[in-house]
């Protein structure tokens, strides 16, 4: 029965970690979805933008003037970025629920084990 107890907790312990991996994970895909939906409002912009408009793009402290296809360009780049980076994340996120799903299973089989090794001990007495 200890050697159960001793797996069930170090099940334990592995799911809490898988809990904390996955609240991690979950909250930078929100972070990049912020990012994605800020991106997305940055391009309609530009695009909303009149022939021999200025746009400046901050550098450190400094603002330096940039021509609207390149910005653009840039814009479409890092919007391509997060959202490949939103897949990658869904998939680990995915991930991270089959390994939970499996260690609760495997929690409720230790858990199972130990109860019915209590009711034949109890049985016993």
């Amino acid at each position: 029965m200890a050697d159960v107890q001793k797996k069930l907790q170090a099940d334990l312990e592995k799911y809490q970690q898988l809990q904390k991996d996955y609240q991690k994970v979950v909250s930078q895909r929100q972070q990049l979805d912020g990012q994605l939906n800020e991106n997305t409002l940055v391009k309609e912009e530009l695009c909303r933008l009149e022939e021999g408009a200025n746009v400046y793009k901050m550098i450190g402290p400094v603002l330096v003037k940039q021509a609207i296809p390149e910005s653009k360009q840039n814009v479409q780049k890092r919007i391509d970025y997060i959202t490949g980076e939103l897949k990658r994340h869904e998939t680990s996120i995915k991930d991270f629920e089959k390994k939970q799903e499996t260690c609760r299973e495997s929690l409720a089989k230790y858990q199972q084990q130990i109860q019915q090794a209590q009711v034949k001990a109890a049985a016993r007495s």
